[in-house]
């Protein structure tokens, strides 16, 4: 039996986008790795390269909804493997200065577009997924748009309910706090946010971009039953 298997990855263009390619490459489990971006991105593809990995870029410009959806179904339909899905995808900074209906079309249309594609491959049994620390759909609609507000936390919520409805059987939601090597994260938060981790609750605490990273690969690694939530501290397990 292989000990490799394919994986597609959509949002590798981030902060934890890249630390997630570094270790999809530095597992030597995916091959080949497939991306869905709207720029190429050749430090990635030379990096792969260098490891002796396959990266194949999938350049969308535009990203719409309907060739997210078309293009991960042509993507995990060339191969007949069992696939890894894995989506790091978001608006990142920025979110305070767009409209509801803006953030949504990203952060939900796209994702829940990726979900849909996976699941219609039928190839894919496990979406490994990262939301945001406080995600809730019930959340208000009103107000700042600014990540940690109730108006981006129902975004979030939102994304995550529309993956697990249209996706793959099992999805692995992954709910960072602050992210530490994040270019969306204020260097000051970096520094202070951590010198107060003693009265921040458990599932809150600052962690690094790799961090993420190796918990999502680990739970494409070895793919959980059902579907679950992981706070920090799950995470942080899967780095052991």
């Amino acid at each position: 039996m292989s000990t490799t298997q394919p994986a597609v990855v959509l949002g590798a263009s981030g902060s934890v986008g890249g630390a997630l390619i570094d270790e999809l490459i530095r597992s030597g489990a995916f091959r080949p790795i497939v991306t869905l971006v709207r720029r190429s991105q050749p430090e990635q593809v030379a990096q792969a390269r260098a490891a002796g990995v396959e990266l194949r870029e999938v350049v969308l410009p535009q990203m719409s909804a309907a060739q997210v959806e078309a293009a991960t179904l042509e993507a995990v339909g060339a191969i007949d493997a069992t696939w890894a899905g894995l989506s790091v995808l978001g608006v990142g900074g920025g979110t305070a200065k767009l409209t509801l209906e803006a953030h949504r079309a990203v952060d939900v249309q796209l994702n829940a577009a990726f979900a849909r594609g996976l699941s219609a491959s039928g190839k894919v049994a496990h979406l490994a997924f990262m939301s945001a620390g406080g995600a809730d759909p019930s959340a208000s609609e009103t107000g700042s748009g600014a990540a940690g507000m109730a108006r981006y936390n129902r975004v979030k919520g939102e994304a995550e309910e529309a993956v697990k409805a249209g996706g793959p059987r099992v999805v692995s939601i992954f709910r960072p706090g602050l992210i530490v090597g994040s270019r969306h994260t204020p260097w000051v938060l970096e520094k202070v946010l951590p010198l107060f981790s003693f009265v921040t609750p458990e599932k809150y605490k600052s962690i690094t971009v790799r961090q993420i990273a190796k918990a999502m690969v680990e739970t494409c690694r070895h793919p959980p039953a059902a579907t679950a939530v992981l706070h920090y501290p799950e995470m942080l397990a899967l780095n052991r």
